[in-house]
């Protein structure tokens, strides 16, 4: 299939559903990626701020750069202004050099916090246990805005444990909605990826992150 004929698809499971798609440009070049910029896209996620920072300068400016993978600390002052959003932070340590960063620029980073809703060890992101410090901890930096979580789905062809974890998610967004902090909102749920989104989208997500159903099978690494 083409890649117009996979983002039709796309766009008929999102019909019913009040939710964003994410395109995931990870190892895929300009001439593809501004096919699907030509098929109206504007929501791009890169894992990599090298790369990311890289594509940017190549593509449109009306372009919504999202960073969807873990952030090293010494990435953070070349990332923080060059995205819409940033969905994984995913320790204290990083949130706080981001608002420095933020604050250095002077100008206000929208984030979500990232959560290991799973409790997978090679997955990154706060255990649920840890997310009221984190938000409380978040509501006093003034150069960042909590706009919301993300998280990914257990390594498993178990639909149901990826739904309960996806609905654990949502039960915990709702509650957060119910604080009254001015840099937190909860706004966004970035959870579900090509093989789960339908999942992701019947459990509440308003961010789906797809790569690979959009591009098809990742390329090598090649950003001209």
């Amino acid at each position: 299939m083409s890649i117009k004929d996979n983002i039709d698809d796309l766009k008929k499971d999102l019909e019913n559903y009040d939710a964003n798609l994410l395109a995931v440009t990870k190892t895929h070049g300009i001439d593809k990626i501004m096919e699907v910029y030509n098929y109206g896209l504007r929501d791009f996620g890169e894992n990599k701020v090298q790369e990311l920072i890289e594509k940017k300068e190549k593509m449109p400016e009306d372009i919504n750069w999202h960073l969807i993978g873990h952030l090293q600390t010494n990435k953070v002052n070349k990332i923080v202004g060059e995205v819409s959003l940033i969905h994984s932070v995913d320790s204290l340590k990083i949130l706080k050099k981001i608002n420095s960063r933020a604050k250095s620029l002077s100008i206000v980073q929208d984030c979500l916090i990232q959560v290991n809703i799973s409790k997978e060890e090679t997955k990154s992101g706060f255990f649920v246990d840890e997310i009221d410090k984190v938000i409380e901890e978040a509501s006093k930096l003034d150069n960042i805005n909590i706009k919301g979580l993300m998280t990914m789905a257990p390594n498993t062809e178990d639909e149901n444990l990826i739904r309960n974890c996806f609905r654990e998610l949502k039960k915990i967004f709702e509650k957060l909605s119910n604080l009254s902090y001015n840099n937190i909102e909860m706004k966004y749920l970035s959870m579900g990826m090509t093989h789960d989104y339908k999942i992701a989208l019947e459990e509440g997500a308003n961010i789906i992150r797809v790569g690979s159903k959009i591009f098809g099978k990742r390329m090598y690494k090649n950003v001209r």
